[in-house]
């Protein structure tokens, strides 16, 4: 079942800045369906806000984060901590936010925390995997390169494979390297991704395994 954080009243500004509350789509426990830890329990942690807006985007209301609550970590961290010990972080962008409060607060509970981000801002908060998922709108910054654990690109048409192959080259050496089908494209180009890695096979295949399960 989603959980879907109620609105917190006592709204300060300096805050959200300092990022002890966090504007928040929603919050949820499922199976993580993408990339490295693909099949892995987890509970999600959608932070509203977004300064990239790819079109084929299949979160867009997520973008504005003036739409959405804002929620204290001290709340965020109580509902993660009942379901899982892994908190995946994702968005819209979390990184337009100070995350170095709430990621500090789930390890203080136990928790790994990951982060799914375009590496489109600063990198603020303390991560056990960093999924890299860049966009040609706006590039990542250079530290995110260095700390991607794994790179995750989205294949909307067959010019994304060159684009794919040049952000490979700008990540470090341990970086695991995906090519993920657009969900809307997946059967015009899921072919051509396998053929691709069998002929490039530095990459894996990453598939939105939640939505063939019907799951968050």
């Amino acid at each position: 079942m989603i959980y879907i954080c109620p609105v917190d009243k006592n709204l300060d500004k300096s805050d959200i800045e300092l990022g002890f509350k966090l504007p928040i789509m929603e919050s949820f426990y499922t199976i993580q369906g993408e990339g490295y830890y693909s099949g892995s329990a987890a509970y999600f942690i959608r932070v509203a806000g977004c300064d990239v807006g790819c079109h084929w985007c299949d979160v867009k209301e997520s973008w504005d984060s003036n739409i959405h609550p804002v929620i204290s970590i001290n709340m965020l961290v109580d509902n993660a901590v009942k379901h899982s010990k892994m908190v995946v972080i994702t968005g819209g962008e979390p990184l337009m936010w100070n995350m170095n409060p709430l990621t500090k607060l789930l390890k203080q509970n136990g928790i790994k925390v990951h982060v799914e981000t375009s590496g489109s801002n600063t990198l603020t908060g303390s991560w056990d995997w960093i999924c890299l998922s860049p966009k040609k709108r706006k590039p990542p910054s250079d530290e995110v390169y260095l700390r991607a654990n794994e790179l995750k690109v989205i294949v909307f048409n067959k010019h994304d494979l060159i684009y794919a192959e040049e952000q490979s080259k700008k990540v470090n050496k341990k970086c695991i390297l995906f090519l993920q089908p657009e969900w809307d494209k997946k059967d015009e180009m899921l072919p051509i991704i396998v053929d691709y890695i069998k002929k490039n096979d530095k990459w894996k295949i990453s598939l939105q395994t939640h939505k063939y399960l019907k799951i968050p």
